[in-house]
């Protein structure tokens, strides 16, 4: 949306947004994010601001999902943004996008099936692989992930001392 009456989200985060932080797109109230110079991007606590970002194709829409998935308090509402970031082809959005599903899994405890089929691409052992396992309940994490996990604490133990 494009608007700029007030109360009206615009694409360039300017605007307020119902029900959602602060309405300035930020968590500090300091103005919208600064695409160019990437203040504040950690700071980004609305889903319709890294929308746009992503439909511009912002270079730095990846910090941007960091910051929300950081900032706002529904994970259904940043899951799905998380999601588009692990199906970049920048390969640095991707690695951004596992990053913030590690923050959404320590924050909230949860997961989508999306975001487990597009994490299952990536190389085992990062960020996400271990705060799933460490905070969502393991009865809701695929069979890969326990695969991964129980190898990895297998070889944890086959390395130690005996005695």
């Amino acid at each position: 949306m494009v608007g700029g009456i007030d109360g009206e989200a615009r694409a360039d985060g300017a605007g307020s947004a119902v029900g959602t932080g602060t309405g300035t797109g930020t968590a500090d109230g300091a103005g919208g994010p600064d695409w160019q110079g990437g203040s504040n991007l950690l700071g980004v606590d609305r889903p319709d601001v890294v929308l746009a970002a992503f439909e511009r194709g912002e270079p730095q829409v990846g910090v941007a999902v960091i910051g929300l998935a950081l900032n706002h308090a529904d994970p259904a509402a940043v899951l799905p943004l998380v999601a588009r970031a692990l199906e970049s082809t920048d390969r640095k959005v991707r690695r951004q996008g596992v990053i913030a599903l590690a923050h959404v899994a320590r924050l909230h405890r949860t997961v989508d099936r999306r975001c487990l089929e597009l994490l299952r691409r990536c190389p085992r052992g990062n960020e996400a692989d271990d705060d799933l396992w460490s905070f969502v309940p393991h009865r809701e994490l695929p069979l890969w992930l326990w695969r991964h996990h129980v190898r990895e604490r297998l070889v944890d133990r086959l390395r130690r001392p005996f005695g």
